[in-house]
């Protein structure tokens, strides 16, 4: 699909006039002056946050970036406001637990096929419509898309925005695809139980609830691989398929060492062997078997180990013993699995790795080695205190250049123009249409390295007169935005496609659709967004008719830099 123009010819004719008129690499230099302190606070908004919205450049100089990066390390200290709070409250998702959940999608399968059957029967070949299969196909997509209300809602509005931002880049780092069968329904438990409590916590610690959640076993197919010779139960042959190195290979080559980590083809086979028995029980056994349940992680307080549907299942499990990176690793059963994961967490080849990944995300895309070396001594020095690596990173000179010099990922740049715009957002669905559109759909990516973060990925003319369409969309008020859908409305969480309808009528429309938003003000944007805004491109601005002028402020080549 591609994204409707929001503007007649004259307008796109003259906005696209005053984008030439702008150079592409903007930069603004700090200086002694009164401005210096807003211009520091727009770099650590825009780099520790998904820039500023209207108000935190003042509030931001006015206490200091040292007291609020201070305060972004520590999330837990600040409280959301009541709004978001409630918006999250009224969100059905969070109060199911993964075995409901995985409940619900089989339901659905099941229902399908009875469906599929029926009308493979029918005289007339006629699919049957039940309202039970409806209701159970209602359930899965309201599931689905409420993963993307809960991020997005939180990314835009949440004062914990280094937490959002971290969410991020772990999801990314340890990337799931929702697409892919029981992913549909797991994806939101994984980032709020396996990934969100922990972006500030110890690494070992989040490779561990990774390792465990069953949507990283399902996405990698850990949980199908066995001993050789495993014979299943009658019944179960699906679950069996012999010994599976997706998870072992890209744990090591992506979540920890990296591809130059040091390791061979053997240590893969190695710790697929090592992992064999990791794997999920959906349904409570109906007769006692040899499986320790009580091995069920807990990711978040309050939540019951019955709740996680982990599992390590000692008659799958290779119980011989390896030679893995060196190590002579004993029979041990699921503590097989926790000394690899101890040592992946702890080598200096994953000090390496994480610390390239994350000053070429807060840095720029080919960091200093001399950065990269500092922070990975500091992983090494804290026993992967996460905390402590992102204060080394932020005390950093590298760091402090306050020349934008990343480009914008489109998830970076939808959620700072949002902010920057001011606008009460209540329906993000629009938001995750445009994300399609733009090359990087929320739990989007099918392969196991996530979405990349560098300019070469993103910057391109395609991309660029999207994202032009999406800011003269949003800057113009067409985005429904405001919309309140009726919760016992099904079309309201019909998924994607209903996503796409919705910001496809809104780009196209000319007359009012509900929830849209009143236009974006460009003198009060230019002023939340203070010195990213260039000289050349405030006269470009300037120039242009007052109808254009905020959609050229976020469709300019300052805005999309960082």
């Amino acid at each position: 699909m591609t994204l409707p123009t929001a503007l007649p010819m004259t307008r796109r004719s003259a906005l696209a006039a005053a984008l030439a008129a702008v150079a592409w690499r903007p930069a603004f230099a700090l200086v002694d002056s009164p401005e210096a302190a807003q211009a520091e606070a727009l770099h650590v908004l825009n780099r520790l946050a998904f820039g500023p919205t209207p108000g935190d450049l003042e509030r931001v100089a006015r206490m200091g970036t040292p007291a609020w990066i201070a305060e972004q390390l520590h999330p837990e200290r600040l409280a959301l406001p009541s709004f978001l709070a409630d918006q999250l409250a009224a969100l059905h998702t969070p109060n199911e637990t993964q075995r409901e959940m995985v409940q619900q999608y089989r339901d659905m399968q099941k229902a399908a096929k009875e469906a599929k059957q029926a009308e493979t029967a029918s005289p007339d070949g006629k699919k049957p419509q039940t309202e039970e299969g409806a209701q159970r196909r209602q359930q899965v997509a309201q599931i689905t898309v409420e993963a993307g209300d809960e991020r997005l809602l939180q990314a835009l509005n949440s004062p914990r925005q280094l937490q959002e931002v971290l969410v991020d880049f772990w999801f990314n780092h340890f990337n799931v695809f929702q697409g892919k069968g029981l992913d549909r329904v797991l994806v939101e438990n994984y980032e709020r139980e396996a990934i969100r409590p922990n972006v500030l916590g110890r690494f070992r610690t989040m490779l561990g609830a990774t390792a465990k959640h069953p949507a990283m076993l399902f996405y990698l197919d850990n949980w199908l691989s066995v001993a050789p010779g495993f014979q299943p139960r009658r019944g179960g042959g699906k679950q069996a398929s012999g010994l599976n190195e997706n998870y072992a290979r890209e744990v090591m080559e992506l979540h920890t060492l990296g591809v130059d980590g040091g390791y061979t083809q053997q240590d893969v086979t190695e710790l697929a062997r090592i992992l064999t028995g990791w794997t999920m029980l959906p349904q409570q056994p109906k007769r006692r078997r040899r499986v320790d349940i009580d091995s069920a992680p807990v990711y978040a307080r309050g939540r019951q180990q019955a709740d996680s549907i982990f599992v390590f299942d000692p008659e799958r499990h290779d119980d011989g013993s390896k030679t893995w990176l060196g190590h002579s690793v004993a029979p041990g059963g699921q503590m097989e699995g926790e000394f690899a994961l101890d040592v992946l967490a702890r080598h200096p080849a994953t000090a390496k790795h994480i610390a390239f990944k994350l000053a070429r995300r807060f840095v720029a895309d080919d960091p200093s080695p001399a950065l990269v070396d500092r922070l990975a001594q500091r992983f090494l020095d804290t026993d992967g205190d996460l905390r402590a690596v992102m204060q080394a990173l932020v005390d950093a000179p590298e760091f402090r250049d306050p020349r934008p010099v990343k480009f914008k990922t489109p998830y970076q740049y939808v959620m700072s123009a949002v902010r920057a715009s001011g606008i009460a957002t209540t329906n993000v669905k629009p938001l995750m249409a445009v994300l399609a559109q733009l090359g990087q759909p929320l739990y989007g990516c099918q392969t196991p390295d996530g979405f990349h973060d560098t300019e070469a990925d993103w910057l391109n003319p395609n991309a660029i007169t999207q994202r032009v369409n999406f800011a003269t969309a949003l800057a113009s008020g067409k985005l429904p935005l405001q919309r309140v859908d009726d919760p016992n409305d099904a079309s309201g969480a019909n998924g994607m496609k209903a996503m796409e309808r919705q910001a496809d009528r809104a780009m196209n429309a000319s007359f009012a659709i509900q929830g849209t938003t009143p236009p974006v003000d460009a003198t009060a944007l230019l002023a939340t967004l203070g010195p990213a805004i260039s000289d050349k491109t405030r006269a470009a601005v300037g120039a242009a008719q007052p109808a254009l002028r905020a959609a050229l402020v976020l469709g300019s080549p300052d805005f999309m830099r960082r």
